[in-house]
């Protein structure tokens, strides 16, 4: 089991003042992980599996955790969450889905597809200012992740 005060966040995020914003408050929360950005999820699954353009952008290492949004240009957030976790190489990379959309049925169709966690864009900045210190202290700060490379086998 890893620590993750080293391995970097991925947010998968379109929106630049809702990405400026972020990274705003994760520097005010000390956060020392590398933050990377992908802008839409073509984008992000290049990041993620080393192809495409971005290729040459890839994560040096597996992140901590995935910040995703769902409403993206291109690839959807919903399509990106399925091919992350029925990738043998990602499947077990945390995947927090940070959207506006509170409908019951986006949540229940993340969860269903492996999402770890699903938080709800706040529309207040103090209420912004909590969600992503819970996020922080949980996914960066508490949360272990295994080592990559180890994988369980069935018995």
């Amino acid at each position: 089991m890893t620590q993750v005060f080293n391995n970097p966040l991925l947010i998968v995020e379109d929106s630049d003042e809702d990405f400026v914003v972020l990274e705003r408050l994760m520097q005010q929360m000390s956060v020392q992980n590398p933050i990377y950005r992908c802008l839409d999820g073509d984008e992000a699954l290049d990041f993620i599996f080393g192809e495409g353009d971005s290729s040459s952008l890839s994560l040096p290492q597996r992140p901590a955790v995935i910040l995703l949004d769902l409403n993206l240009p291109g690839t959807d957030g919903r399509e990106v969450l399925e091919q992350i976790k029925q990738h043998e190489s990602s499947t077990d990379i945390p995947v927090v889905i940070f959207t506006t959309s509170n409908n019951p049925q986006d949540v229940e169709f993340c969860y269903l597809k492996g999402a770890n966690g699903y938080l709800i864009k706040p529309v207040s900045y103090p209420k912004l200012v909590e969600t992503i210190q819970a996020f922080v202290d949980y996914w960066l700060r508490s949360n272990v992740i295994p080592q990559e490379g180890l994988r369980f086998k069935s018995v």
